[in-house]
């Protein structure tokens, strides 16, 4: 049986399948990142080229998480979305580090014997577009921290939070429930509180976006986090 349809009975057995499925593997997509389609009756599944070896159960769990998205249907738990979100949280381990720029690097030294007792590995850092909505993420997929460039001229002490921030993600990780992934759990805002100086570096984390000419978005502050 495909892999879309055993996921989709799986997910929802009282209901009949009534699409086309097609599943492909390639390279255009980010590391251990997917997207499913629905035009029609073709339901179609892309996967990063990593997920080709990857056991079927943790695929079937991935697909179960894009279907819960693409139908919009009530988060629900199965053995296969918790395999799913398990390996997510484990590709950290698995992924190479080939991007260290060395300004984020030290930013990273920096606060992993600060806060963490230098118990973190050291994940990709490199710097992103030149975002003032977008201003700092960490990625699962490719462990990675980007930073936004509007920040390349900025005192250590804004970097070393902005990176801290990001850190925190890897720590943490992320808390799953009925098929919902939440981020910024209470332990994590516990510990985010904590960072000395808070509310002046985030003046001056303003301050550099308004020399920069553009607003940030209320709605979208200081962070994002990507999971596909």
């Amino acid at each position: 049986m495909n892999l879309i349809q055993e996921s989709f009975q799986r997910l929802f057995p009282n209901q009949e399948f009534l699409y086309q499925p097609a599943i492909e593997y390639n390279r255009r997509l980010s590391n251990f990142n997917a997207n499913v389609r629905l035009q029609g009756n073709k339901l179609s599944v892309n996967l990063n080229l990593q997920w080709k070896d990857i056991d079927d159960e943790i695929k079937i769990g991935l697909i179960q998480h894009l279907l819960l998205k693409l139908f919009k249907r009530e988060k629900k738990n199965t053995t296969n979305l918790e395999l799913y979100t398990n390996f997510i949280k484990n590709i950290p381990i698995l992924t190479v580090k080939n991007k260290s720029d060395p300004v984020l690097e030290a930013a990273f030294h920096r606060v992993n014997e600060r806060f963490f007792s230098n118990s973190l590995d050291k994940p990709n850092l490199q710097w992103g577009q030149k975002a003032c909505r977008k201003l700092a993420s960490y990625n699962f997929h490719d462990d990675g921290v980007t930073v936004s460039t509007i920040f390349t001229e900025s005192r250590p002490e804004v970097l070393d939070y902005l990176m801290y921030h990001e850190l925190l993600h890897k720590y943490h990780k992320f808390k799953q429930k009925n098929g919902r992934s939440s981020f910024h759990t209470k332990e994590f805002r516990q510990a985010e509180a904590l960072y000395p100086h808070q509310q002046e570096i985030e003046k001056e984390i303003e301050l550099i976006i308004k020399q920069n000419k553009k607003k940030l978005s209320p709605k979208a502050r200081f962070w994002d986090y990507l999971l596909g």
